[in-house]
């Protein structure tokens, strides 16, 4: 495989470091749902519906301020977002441990609300510092640090918790956040190239209803079902390796999942051109649907995970850099956080759903159910795609 791609990605000055930086800092992000609902069920000895709508009140908030302060990036710069969300994390993860169940409710819906907006910040920031002819090889990376982080950030808060306590454990997370939010604030990436920022100059503002159009709509519930069928395919893991009575080796299929999904993120991103993230995730739904029909156990469900999970991070990847190509350079922040608020909403939509087939069905037709309905979803959506306009430009300065 010819890595003369990632060469010329890494070569440019600053993307190593925006690249850790975005990797060390989603780590903790990605720890935040499990050591809260760690901390409801063993700290405050609650049950698991208690657990879950803490969870649910923060992941609501990060899918309303997503793009909220991505819009304030694209007209204040990107320090004053980073610092009052820092300071909101850094007063929500002091007092988190301390609180009454009602008031954490409250405390966490205000959280997520005013939450880092670590992950849409690195895209748009990767977009500004690569030309338009390697961002597909930036975002594979970063798709791969994605998943590097959801390998890390959970594991690390369950353990934590069992470690050293839930009240320690939410401290350490929060002391993570705010360490990421202070490494962006002395970094500063930039949001927009210097020739972005020049063509942008005395131009009018886009309006919204020119660049929302259909395309990036359709693109858009693209990336919710996929992160839909992802989420579902996780919760149909785990309830078929407990009826198999193999819950021990969940989190080595699980692991293996991610690792392939690492392999097709770094084949991607070294190929000559890029790929549609409709074909993609529809391949990625197609391959999921027939994982229900595998038995012999878990050492065969390993196998056939390969296909779909090759396309995870293609797939994320593909959908960054169609959005960076259909979307202005000055309202790109609100754009990534209208993509990381579609992501949420399909994390969000997939355990309802997902978990009442496998309560009434089984877990072998939650893969079926769940991976059809994508697919036909994405179906659905090609020809609108394909009709949309392919880039909306800056308007002219006046």
């Amino acid at each position: 495989m010819d890595l003369t791609p990632y060469k010329r990605v890494l070569a440019v000055p600053g993307v190593r470091t925006l690249l850790l930086v975005g990797l060390l800092a989603r780590i903790p992000v990605t720890a935040t749902g499990m050591t809260l609902t760690m901390h409801v069920l063993h700290g405050m000895k609650l049950n698991f519906t208690q657990a879950g709508l803490v969870g649910a009140i923060i992941t609501v908030g990060m899918a309303i301020s997503a793009p909220v302060a991505g819009r304030f990036i694209d007209k204040k710069g990107l320090r004053p977002v980073i610092a009052i969300t820092t300071v909101a994390q850094l007063a929500f993860w002091l007092t988190a441990p301390t609180l009454p169940y009602l008031a954490l409710l409250v405390s966490a819906a205000l959280s997520g609300l005013l939450t880092l907006p670590l992950f849409s910040v690195i895209r748009q920031c990767v977009a500004a510092v690569l030309p338009a002819e390697r961002r597909r090889t930036g975002f594979a990376l970063d798709s791969m640090a994605v998943e590097l982080s959801y390998m890390i950030g959970p594991a690390a808060g369950v353990g934590l918790v069992l470690g050293v306590g839930s009240g320690w454990a939410l401290a350490l997370v929060g002391f993570g956040q705010v360490a990421a939010g202070a490494a962006l604030l002395v970094l500063n990436p930039p949001t927009r190239s210097a020739q972005e920022d020049a063509e942008s100059e005395g131009a009018p503002v886009v309006p919204r209803r020119r660049w929302l159009g259909m395309g990036v709509i359709t693109l858009l519930g693209t990336v919710s079902a996929l992160t839909f069928v992802l989420t579902a395919t996780e919760l149909s893991l785990v309830a078929v390796l407990k009826e198999g009575h193999a819950t021990e080796w969940t989190g080595l299929v699980i692991g293996l999942w991610c690792f392939y999904s690492l392999v097709g993120g770094f084949v991607y991103g070294g190929l000559p051109r890029a790929l549609s993230p409709l074909l993609l995730t529809a391949g990625l739904c197609a391959f999921t649907a027939p994982l229900g029909l595998v038995t012999g156990g878990w050492g065969w469900l390993c196998l056939a995970l390969i296909p779909a999970g090759l396309l995870c991070a293609p797939a994320l990847a593909s959908s960054v850099d169609a959005l960076t190509q259909r979307t202005p350079p000055s309202v790109r922040g609100e754009a990534m956080g209208l993509h990381s608020t579609a992501l949420t909403i399909g994390m969000a939509a997939a355990g309802p759903v997902a978990g009442a087939v496998i309560d009434g069905y089984g877990p072998g037709w939650a893969f079926l159910a769940t991976g059809v309905l994508a697919a036909v979803l994405v179906l659905v959506a090609m020809p609108f795609w394909r009709r949309a306009p392919q880039a909306v430009k800056e308007p002219a300065p006046a």
